[in-house]
């Protein structure tokens, strides 16, 4: 339970009835916009089928906050074993949205904690995210709760 002042959301692991909401918070994003939302009955069969093997998988965590009966933010968070750093393991943070209404009140802090938490829990070395270039506001978020921009991302679309 997060506490927001004039109201209470709770955090929790997205059901198969949240992927709708998840999409649709996805989709409302400005630079998400073109390449996510539910379309047609094979556009939310492909996101019925993600959530079931990010669902499936202990890996990975997608995560929902929910206002009353409204879900109003979501994130996923999957932890990656790897080689470097005498194998270490990562929190990688994925698809953090709060939705607009809700937006600075602390949602966004409480879930960062929360997965910042969960990822030492987990004995991970680091907790690691992308953001697009263009958000500078979500890099000043990021950075004021510690997260430093040491690296250049690239990605190749295939």
């Amino acid at each position: 339970m997060v506490d927001l002042g004039s109201s209470s959301v709770v955090l929790r692991r997205a059901a198969a009835e949240d992927v709708p909401a998840i999409v649709n918070l996805l989709a409302s994003d400005q630079l998400s916009a073109a390449r996510d939302g539910v379309r047609t009955a094979e556009d939310l069969a492909s996101y019925q089928r993600a959530f079931r093997m990010i669902d499936s998988d202990p890996a990975h965590i997608l995560v929902v906050a929910q206002s009353g009966t409204e879900v109003v933010a979501t994130m996923q968070v999957s932890f990656i074993p790897g080689m470097a750093r005498r194998g270490a393991l990562r929190a990688q943070l994925e698809a953090v949205r709060v939705d607009d209404a809700h937006r600075g009140r602390g949602l966004g802090a409480a879930m960062m904690n929360w997965a910042i938490g969960e990822a030492r829990r987990r004995g991970c070395a680091l907790v690691q995210l992308t953001s697009d270039k263009s958000r500078t506001d979500a890099h000043r978020f990021y950075q004021r709760l510690g997260f430093v921009a040491s690296h250049e991302g690239m990605k190749l679309a295939l």
